[in-house]
């Protein structure tokens, strides 16, 4: 019933960019706050980004500030991180995190920055 669908991965060169997407059903999408997490072969999952049920509050981890943006449309119940300026070191899995009473994850897509 729930279901979190990220998509949007794939292989990109060092500096070039990519948008994530998490398509949300199941719930409703806006009374939770979303989240970016992604984890790196034989690393920790470590969060990326989070916005807030109404998109005005937004945070990130230090690694990330200034070159990720997380956004939401609520309408379309569907949470968004653009990465610009991308890294080797952001290669990972990128998972989608809805958060209320209960949490939700998806299952994750795979990015990879590299030449």
């Amino acid at each position: 019933q729930v279901q979190l669908v990220e998509s949007g991965g794939g292989l990109v060169q060092p500096g070039g960019s990519l948008r994530l997407s998490c398509a949300a059903s199941g719930f409703t999408f806006s009374r939770y706050t979303m989240s970016w997490y992604r984890q790196a072969p034989g690393k920790e999952r470590e969060l990326v980004a989070v916005i807030a049920t109404a998109g005005g509050i937004t945070n990130y981890a230090d690694s990330v500030k200034g070159r990720f943006t997380i956004s939401r449309d609520n309408a379309k119940n569907t949470v968004y991180l653009q990465m610009n300026a991308l890294k080797p070191e952001d290669t990972a899995v990128y998972y989608c995190k809805a958060r209320s009473g209960m949490d939700y994850w998806g299952k994750g897509t795979l990015v990879t920055v590299s030449s």
